[in-house]
């Protein structure tokens, strides 16, 4: 950040990087031998077309935002009605409840490969970041032990400060 920075410059940062979080655990499947080829989202924040094309354009995966409003409690109603079975008004295989109950997909965001190669870089860097950050415990014990001390001191001169 610099005095140049706005507030939406540190918006879309916030929104790359919770993109970045998810392009990880994408990744770690695809590493795992799960390959991941479509991203489904749902819930409040698939109501922003542009959060949801940074999504699709840092992970390079189309992202389908979800038909139903509550796609969680669908998806738990689907297992009920598998569960119940055909015999008790049910389905009898996920594939069968899911062709009766699931709408259509909302919208379908495409990921832009012109994109791709800014993105590639950033994540990068973001994946430096992730290691320093997240996977070296001694940064972030550092990081606390200093925003710790920084907060006593804070309370330490409010304290002083106070007329007698």
């Amino acid at each position: 950040m610099t005095l140049a920075t706005r507030p939406e410059h540190v918006y879309r940062a916030l929104v790359e990087s919770t993109a970045f979080g998810t392009r990880v655990i994408v990744d770690a499947f695809a590493g795992s031998g799960l390959p991941v080829s479509n991203l489904v989202a749902g819930g409040g924040l698939t109501r922003n077309p542009h959060i949801m094309q940074i999504y699709a354009d840092v992970c390079g995966r189309d992202l389908t935002v979800a038909g139903s409003p509550q796609p969680s409690a669908l998806g738990a109603a689907m297992l009920g009605a598998i569960a119940a079975g055909r015999a008790r008004g049910g389905h009898d295989t996920l594939a069968d409840a899911i062709a009766a109950m699931a709408p259509a997909p909302a919208r379908v965001y495409r990921a832009e490969g012109a994109h791709r190669p800014v993105y590639d870089e950033l994540y990068e860097c973001y994946g430096s970041l992730y290691d320093i950050f997240g996977r070296q415990v001694d940064t972030m014990k550092r990081l606390r032990r200093i925003r710790d001390g920084a907060r006593l001191l804070s309370a330490h001169s409010r304290d002083t400060e106070r007329p007698a």
